[in-house]
């Protein structure tokens, strides 16, 4: 029988690796909490959106306190959630991004929240700062908590250009409040030629009344209040970064500064070394100088707005300087030959004279000015050079300004010193210019005995050129008087004295001497009393000898020269004097009308016109 065929056997089938079924998430504890901390924060970070007008910080009630603080929490939670799902590899990629998405967009919430809060506790700073200490200080430590928890969620940028935009405008109002206008802009007070244009559309006068005097009050308040408290505020806020706070507070208040710096120099520059203006100057350097420390203490000795101060400091002592090696000058070029009608007291010595009282009162700051020239090496030196009696120079040794200008250099070179010297030479100079040497003298001792009373009745004057030098003056004025007392009698005393003595020469030397001086004045009423008095002790003593011996044949006596003396330099004469005097120049004049050889012009007739007796 046939073999029958089994069927072919087959191998068995390969058995294939099934994949693992996907594991199922496993919550931890970790994602647990911060789900749960991130959906608590969102709760809060809705109620306190953005578009939510009211403060979370700005707040009365207890209970909103311990909010505002839970929502700092939330934010630090929020930051620390993105972390979180950025490093999470337990949980599916679609799991930890969803996650990291909703914590980011929430902390963006908040942060904007924040953001806004910190404007609202700036705007309440200002504010509060007219208030009680207190309630400043509290201020300062919730904008600290702000500015601590956007910086700790990596929105520092974002925090402190909130902050240096909002303070920056806030110093700018207070500033510009304090001015009275706006100050120019810090590009333009860098630049001392731009800064100068933007007063060319004002009058000196304007500057004079309105500008400088505010800015001197304005840079006292901001150099000693507005920025110390903007400081304060930046150290506050940004303690833990001693490189941000100083970053943060030179971008705010730098560019103010030397803005406000800027109105100085320009103002100065304005005044044109024009001596009437010095003073303003001077304030304005006495301004610096008291703000000076304050200031460096607020920026630094290194600072920007340091380095600006030191130039304008240095500017304006300049103009100072500039202005009075000016009016040296202005006294150096008067004409010699413009004299005074007189004798009297030149306009020049009275000008000169009380500019300098109130530039005593500028001592301390004239002092400063000068030492830093001396510092610089610009020595003091004229612009011109006159020829100035050396002896004006010999100023008192012994003398001293006050304690604290005890500086050698200055006592030395001090501009008044100097000035006062070109005076006195330059009135020497007139002197000269006179035809008679008695109008001359009677000229120097009115204007140096002018001189010495301004200094002996100024305090602070006589403190700079000492009190022995003024001594020195008043003794000089009373030797000059002498000495036109002799000039101007020394013809009467040459015809008394001269062999034989002539009566009628002797009378006609006093009447001409007489009529000379009718027209010459005193400075004052003491100086019209010392020279009548000098003049009488003079001349009376021996015209009354004169008269005992020549009594018959002379036709003025003793009194009436007393009488006629008494007249000169303003002064005035009683009754029985003056009926004595007026009575014996009538009897002159009808002796003379009766000669007839005499001319219109004769002493005579000159005696009759000044005392005008009917």
């Amino acid at each position: 029988m046939p073999r029958a065929f089994s069927s072919p056997s087959r191998s068995p089938p390969r058995q294939r690796h099934a994949l693992p079924p996907p594991p199922r998430h496993r919550r931890t504890l970790s994602s647990t909490l911060v789900e749960e901390s991130v959906a608590a924060a969102a709760a809060l970070v809705k109620t306190w959106h953005p578009d939510v007008s009211c403060s979370l910080f700005l707040h009365d009630a207890t209970g909103q306190a311990e909010e505002a603080q839970g929502f700092l929490r939330a934010a630090a939670e929020l930051h620390r959630a993105m972390l979180f799902f950025a490093a999470d590899t337990t949980n599916p990629s679609s799991q930890s991004g969803h996650g990291l998405v909703q914590a980011q967009e929430l902390l963006q919430t908040a942060m904007r929240r924040l953001q806004l809060e910190l404007q609202f506790l700036l705007d309440k700073h200002d504010e509060s700062q007219q208030q009680a200490a207190g309630a400043s200080a509290a201020g300062a430590s919730s904008i600290r908590a702000v500015a601590k928890a956007m910086m700790a969620a990596g929105y520092g940028k974002e925090c402190i250009s909130t902050f240096k935009s909002h303070r920056r405008t806030a110093l700018a109002t207070k500033l510009q409040r304090l001015l009275g206008f706006s100050p120019p802009t810090a590009s333009s007070s860098r630049n001392s030629s731009s800064s100068s244009s933007l007063f060319h559309k004002l009058t000196w006068e304007q500057i004079d009344g309105n500008i400088i005097p505010s800015w001197i009050a304005s840079a006292t308040v901001a150099f000693n209040s507005l920025f110390t408290g903007e400081k304060d505020l930046c150290d506050t806020v940004f303690a833990r970064d001693a490189a941000v706070r100083e970053a943060v507070f030179a971008a705010i208040a730098n560019d103010q500064a030397t803005s406000l710096l800027g109105i100085a120099e320009a103002a100065v520059a304005r005044a044109r070394r024009a001596p009437e203006r010095l003073f303003r100057v001077l304030d304005v350097h006495d301004a610096l100088t008291e703000v000076l420390p304050g200031l460096l203490s607020v920026f630094g000795d290194n600072s920007e707005v340091a380095t600006r101060a030191a130039v304008v400091v240095t500017k304006v002592g300049e103009a100072a300087r500039g202005t009075l090696s000016s009016f040296e000058a202005a006294i150096q070029k008067e004409p010699s030959k413009a004299t005074t009608a007189g004798g009297a007291v030149h306009p020049l010595t009275r000008y000169v004279m009380n500019y300098l009282v109130f530039l005593a009162d500028y001592q301390e700051g004239l002092a400063l000015i000068y030492e830093q020239a001396d510092a610089e090496g610009a020595d003091y030196t004229s612009s011109v050079s006159g020829n100035v009696s050396p002896e004006h120079y010999a100023l008192s040794t012994t003398s001293s300004p006050s304690s604290s200008m005890s500086s050698s250099s200055f006592h030395s070179y001090s501009p008044i010193h100097r000035l006062v010297s070109v005076l006195l030479g330059k009135l020497d100079a007139k002197a000269g210019c006179y035809r008679e040497v008695a109008l001359s003298y009677l000229f120097l001792a009115n204007n140096t005995k002018y001189v010495a009373n301004k200094v002996a009745g100024s305090g602070r004057l006589q403190g700079v050129l000492g009190e022995e030098w003024a001594e020195a003056q008043g003794a000089k004025a009373r030797a000059h008087v002498d000495v036109f007392v002799r000039a101007a009698w020394s013809k009467v005393m040459a015809a008394i004295s001269s062999v034989p003595q002539e009566p009628e020469v002797v009378e006609a030397a006093v009447l001409e001497a007489v009529g000379m001086q009718d027209q010459w004045v005193a400075a004052d009423e003491e100086m019209g009393g010392a020279l009548r008095a000098a003049a009488t002790a003079a001349a009376v003593p021996k015209y009354r000898m004169f008269y005992r011996r020549y009594g018959a044949a002379v036709r003025l006596t003793p009194g009436d020269v007393v009488t006629m003396i008494a007249a000169l330099f303003g002064g005035t004469i009683s009754t029985p004097w003056h009926q004595s005097r007026c009575s014996t120049i009538s009897r002159i004049q009808i002796q003379t009308q009766t000669q007839g050889d005499r001319s219109s012009c004769s002493p005579d007739r000159e005696i009759i016109r000044m005392y005008n007796c009917t």
